[in-house]
């Protein structure tokens, strides 16, 4: 069974070089939440030097704490201006933190409860509530990574929440020939894929907020199939050997959850960032990927 991984790059890291030349790494992918010391066109210009194709994932309207917020009375204030009724809860910590919002003041959270430890910046904010109203869709930091792609001829974008055709528009009119893969993340993301499969770019189920914006637990086994169904060329991202980012040999899940996704048509997989901040994890994923798509020789 032929497969390829997509490995996010920690910017700085010694072994991306090695990771390279791993036979199931058909990408490198930059998280343009990850700190920089050089401007994001000298770092794109680096990372591209190491072979695979490199992907740009730009924030889109996926909501992210701006500044830091100390608790126990704080505001947050947010990458985007929203509206929503109030009160209301919002998910940190990947959905294992709630905190209620008393009201919104444009890009401000004003909380009631919690959270109960400091923010930080770059960290996720997910509102799941059908009124949520998120204003504009490229960050003003979006845009200057598409700049600096356009100044070096990269075409590779991931967008992240996308919901409409005009969301994967609005790359291409900064970036004319962007190839757009389409990360659903809500539920207007399942809704916008089962409508257009991949009329307006290649398909991404990224089970990192996914997971935490369907409305039941189960429904992420439902929610899987609306990509790959709608393409057959879906990736796969996120909540991938998570085990292998604190003890060196996976856990029996991790090894059946990879087995069930290639059992249901997946066949291009993304690494996210935790199990690609050390050498070992993410090399062990790897090979642990290739393992278990040999299963199916």
């Amino acid at each position: 069974m032929k497969i390829s991984a997509i490995v996010t790059v920690p910017p700085y890291a010694s072994f991306l070089e090695e990771v390279s030349r791993h036979p199931l790494v058909s990408g490198f992918r930059l998280n343009t939440v990850m700190p920089l010391k050089e401007s994001p066109r000298e770092a794109l210009e680096r990372l591209s030097k190491f072979g695979p194709p490199l992907w740009v994932d730009l924030k889109g309207r996926q909501l992210r704490v701006a500044n830091p917020a100390i608790p126990p009375f704080t505001e947050i204030k947010l990458s985007h201006k929203i509206k929503v009724h109030t009160p209301v809860d919002a998910y940190f910590s990947d959905g294992n933190e709630r905190a209620r919002v008393a009201a919104v003041d444009g890009d401000r959270l004003i909380m009631e409860d919690g959270p109960r430890r400091m923010i930080g910046p770059g960290e996720s904010v997910n509102i799941i509530h059908p009124s949520l109203e998120i204003e504009g869709t490229l960050t003003e930091t979006d845009k200057v990574y598409l700049a600096a792609m356009r100044e070096l001829g990269l075409t590779r974008v991931m967008l992240s929440y996308v919901e409409s055709a005009a969301d994967a528009q609005e790359v291409r009119d900064l970036l004319p020939g962007a190839e757009v893969v389409l990360k659903i993340e809500s539920q207007r993301g399942l809704e916008f894929a089962k409508r257009h499969g991949a009329q307006h770019g290649r398909l991404m189920a990224a089970r990192g907020d996914l997971y935490v914006e369907i409305p039941h637990p189960h429904q992420i086994i439902s929610a899987l199939r609306v990509a790959i169904n709608g393409d057959e060329n879906a990736i796969l991202a996120s909540r991938l050997f998570e085990s292998l980012t604190w003890q060196p040999v996976p856990v029996s899940a991790d090894i059946t959850d990879a087995a069930y996704l290639l059992e249901i048509g997946y066949r291009t997989f993304m690494l996210g960032d935790q199990v690609c901040m050390k050498r070992d994890s993410v090399i062990e994923a790897l090979n642990l990927l290739e393992a278990i798509a040999g299963e199916f020789s």
